[in-house]
């Protein structure tokens, strides 16, 4: 009897692979009834004219699965196998198209993304050797579950970083490493009590407003000034976690000055269930003068949660940030995450903590700063000689893009499409307004950033987005 037929060719499956698929789909499909008896190895090796061992190894895959039993000295028999329940039998079976990927290619895009970094520009060579030095030295490290805020070696090295570089004075233990901000905060509020209320900048950063909102979390927006965040809003609002970017907006790009991050330091100050979380996320990026402190350095009441991250310095695929917690918050920390199981590459933390300790991180930061610098600079030229009195520039000499405001009988909508067209990659602000519009009759604003786009790029960038507007 054939049940079925097997394909000898170079290149096809396993025979005996052939053979247990082949039953899988009869039994399940119902073609052998509970307990049908199939045929002996011998008898089936000669029907299909395969080796005895072929079907030898079937059986006995189907056998350790639950498909069949056998019994001595009468065979191989069909389980009783409970069967599928099917609620949609008129469902046809595939993927749905609507979520279906395409492949992406940029071929030909020039990116003008805040998003993105220089990966040309970085050191792969010693980052190697700090690789390979973890390896050498931390073997058993790597065969090890690290500590749910990270190891602790690699904490330490951020914590002597943090204070040297933003004025933020912590001991390794309150320092938590993650894959990114929006875990990170993800973990924060989960540590806090169901009723917290929440408030970010609005424009802002819209993960983290989204996060907020997608996990239940009382969330408001506070619209901004010429130098920061009001505080009279937040003032209104009373939130217990105020999420800002004092030493460079975001999207803004505004430097908050002293007065107001005193104002903000003194409002938090007032009650124990209050903080302020500092994101600092592109700060190790100014240009012309010393960087700005960080809020942290000025906080007198632990009342500051700092929040910083490498995917700006070094490459966002590395997924490496961390937060720096006041001693209070930690214990309700641990508390919470005492059997976490850290999800970062321990291997890609130890290279860092090399990167770190041996100079070579520092020395990146400034050959980078250098080279974005100059980069801004052309683009900002570029910008200005070709739109000439369309534009208008909020020039900050910090991060990694600025904001530009264009004349234009466009809308968002329209330009985005045009973008489109004209493959070049660029954000609106309308992505960063979290609540209210922002279409201004006659003109647009852009969020440029200028650290992947290569300098011989930028003529044709701006080409292209003087066709777009």
């Amino acid at each position: 009897m054939n049940y079925f037929h097997i394909d000898k060719n170079k290149g096809s499956i396993h025979i005996y692979q052939q053979i247990y698929n082949n039953f899988i789909k009869l039994i399940l499909d119902g073609e052998f009834s509970t307990h049908y008896k199939l045929p002996s190895k011998r008898e089936l090796a000669e029907d299909l004219n395969v080796s005895i061992n072929a079907v030898a190894n079937a059986y006995g895959q189907l056998l350790e699965e639950g498909y069949i039993y056998t019994v001595e000295r009468k065979g191989y028999f069909v389980e009783d196998i409970t069967q599928f329940i099917s609620l949609q039998p008129n469902k046809k079976h595939g993927f749905p198209q609507d979520l279906k990927e395409q492949p992406e290619t940029k071929d030909g895009w020039i990116s003008l993304s805040h998003i993105s970094t220089d990966s040309t520009m970085f050191p792969y060579h010693k980052w190697v050797k700090c690789i390979q030095k973890s390896i050498k030295h931390h073997q058993q490290d790597l065969a090890k579950i690290p500590h749910p805020q990270g190891p602790y070696l690699v904490r330490k090295s951020i914590a002597i970083m943090v204070s040297l570089s933003r004025g933020v004075i912590c001991e390794p233990e309150q320092i938590v490493i993650g894959t990114g901000t929006q875990p990170l905060i993800q973990q924060l509020v989960a540590t806090q009590p169901e009723n917290i209320k929440a408030a970010v900048e609005n424009p802002g950063y819209a993960r983290i407003y989204k996060l907020l909102k997608g996990i239940n979390i009382d969330t408001f927006t506070v619209n901004l000034d010429e130098q920061g965040i009001d505080v009279k809003e937040v003032q209104k609002l009373n939130p217990n976690f105020l999420f800002i970017t004092p030493s460079h907006q975001f999207p803004n790009g505004t430097i908050m000055p002293i007065s107001r991050r005193i104002e903000l330091l003194n409002w938090a100050s007032m009650s124990k269930d209050r903080y302020i979380v500092e994101d600092d996320y592109d700060s190790e990026f100014k240009y012309g003068t010393d960087n700005i402190p960080s809020l942290h350095s000025l906080d007198r009441n632990q009342s500051v949660i700092y929040v910083g991250t490498f995917s700006k310095t070094l490459l966002p695929s590395f997924r490496m940030s961390y937060m720096v917690l006041p001693p209070e918050m930690l214990r309700g920390y641990r508390q919470k995450y005492s059997n976490w199981i850290h999800g970062s590459n321990t291997l890609d933390l130890l290279a860092l903590s090399y990167f770190i300790d041996s100079g070579e991180y520092a020395k990146h930061i400034k050959k980078m700063s250098n080279h974005y610098n100059m980069k801004r600079k052309e683009l900002i030229k570029e910008l200005e000689s070709r739109f000439g009195d369309n534009i208008k520039i909020t020039n900050v000499p910090a991060g990694l893009h600025f904001l530009a405001e264009f004349k234009t009988d466009k809308g968002y909508q329209e330009i985005e499409e045009r973008a489109k067209k004209e493959r070049i990659e660029i954000y609106t602000i309308r992505r960063f307004i979290l609540e209210g519009e922002n279409e201004t009759k006659g003109r647009i604003q852009l969020v440029l950033g200028f650290a992947s786009i290569k300098s011989e790029q930028i003529k044709e960038a701006v080409n292209r987005l003087k066709r777009v507007i």
